[in-house]
């Protein structure tokens, strides 16, 4: 361990002096660009360009550090070891990530369509970490978890038109009103397994969908429903002008109006629920559940013929993944304004389900990487749009070549049997 960290602290050095290098011959060359106002040439720096060239060198530069080392060659040949040299620093890897994801909205390149690209990228981080407890953790094969998504969205959507409640009071009732479905949907068909079980729970996200489809005094039908409170900060709202009484938050925060405010808190939001997602996540994995969930995933006869009461197990890991999903979809609808059942299609639980699959299932950080790949990229590049879904489509043909078990599939015992003390 300690010679497979120096060799990573190596290639991170390498990567920084390779950035720095490039930072010094990306600024005078495509940093600096003149333009002509009202006859005067002014330097319009272009810190976007350069910040996309430092973190293509870095990343670059890493990757191939990592290529060449041997951290691993032992247990895993050919590109593994770059995974498994990921995964062997992912105790300071994660806070690393944490830390950039809570500066990212101040960083000179962030406009507010990054932010709006990681906003998007944290959902389905979430709903893939919710996910990952259903079938990386238990084994279950769930293709509907995009109902659970809308029966968050819609659960927000309803309580604030026709209640009057504000999204943090609504926000837990979407949990407990998706562990509900996810309850209602697990206890009738855990009896199934394998292909049967995930022909039920696609049928399952259907029927959610035809159900908002047609019942139009309740769901608003094809149109939807619109004018969904945004969140709040301490009952002041991010707008310009508040009812009267309520003072908006940027006169509270000494600050002059700017939409991007509402974006950024968006983010914080999003961000929050995400890392309280990912700490339940890995507590529930070290607990005597989360083993027994492991234990099922292997062979669910033998976990039972141990004693572990199959039923309760896989209907704790639809409930807790169906209250994440419920969660994640609160915030969409009250981040949307407007929620119409066009938003919780199939495709949507094919794309959680293809993160989870690409990133190792059961790994946090390989969901992270998956969803950055998967969701990120292509929002990123949306100006290609007749070539987004082509290249969607090889990336996901070549990280399975690359990788068929996940792009992190290796993941560290939660117990070591006869580990000496």
């Amino acid at each position: 361990m300690a010679e497979t960290s120096g060799r990573f602290a190596s290639a991170i050095k390498e990567a920084l002096l390779a950035g720095l290098l490039a930072a010094v011959l990306a600024l005078p060359i495509i940093g600096l660009k003149t333009v002509d106002r009202g006859g005067r040439l002014i330097i319009d720096p272009q810190w976007t360009a350069v910040a996309w060239c430092i973190g293509i060198v870095i990343l670059g530069r890493l990757l191939v550090a990592l290529w060449r080392s041997r951290a691993g060659a032992d247990v895993v040949k050919g590109p593994g070891r770059i995974a498994l040299a990921f995964q062997a620093q992912g105790k300071w890897l994660g806070p690393l990530l944490i830390g950039f994801a809570a500066i990212l909205p101040f960083m000179p390149f962030a406009d507010r369509q990054i932010i709006d690209v990681g906003i998007v990228v944290l959902t389905y981080v979430m709903l893939a970490w919710g996910l990952n407890i259903v079938v990386g953790l238990a084994g279950l094969l769930d293709l509907g978890f995009v109902a659970f998504y809308a029966v968050g969205a819609y659960t927000v959507a309803l309580f604030a038109l026709h209640l009057d409640l504000g999204f943090w009071v609504a926000l837990p009732l979407a949990g407990v009103f998706a562990a509900l479905f996810g309850v209602l949907l697990g206890f009738p068909v855990l009896r199934l397994r394998g292909d049967y079980f995930a022909i039920v729970t696609l049928g399952f996200g259907e029927i959610i969908r035809i159900v908002l489809i047609n019942w139009v005094e309740v769901t608003g039908g094809p149109q939807g429903l619109g004018n969904i409170p945004r969140p709040t900060l301490f009952g002041m709202p991010f707008a310009r002008t508040a009812p009267p009484g309520v003072t908006p938050a940027h006169e509270f925060l000494g600050l002059e109006f700017n939409p991007v405010h509402r974006v950024i808190f968006f983010y914080y939001i999003i961000l929050v629920l995400a890392l309280l997602t990912a700490a339940i996540a890995i507590r529930l994995r070290r607990l005597p559940i989360g083993r027994a969930w492991e234990a099922l995933r292997e062979n669910d006869i033998a976990a039972q013929a141990l004693g572990i009461n199959r039923t309760n197990a896989k209907l704790a890991a639809f409930a807790i993944g169906a209250a994440i999903a419920g969660f994640a979809g609160s915030f969409f609808g009250t981040r949307q304004g407007f929620i119409s059942p066009e938003s919780f299609t199939f495709i949507e639980s094919a794309i959680i389900l293809a993160i989870v699959v690409l990133g190792g299932m059961g790994s946090l950080l390989g969901i992270v990487i998956a969803t950055v790949l998967i969701i990120g990229l292509p929002e990123l590049f949306r100006d290609l749009q007749e070539f987004r879904m082509l290249g969607f489509g090889a990336a996901m043909v070549l990280i399975m070549i690359w990788r068929p078990r996940g792009i992190l599939s290796h993941r560290e015992p939660t117990v070591r049997l006869g580990a000496k003390p």
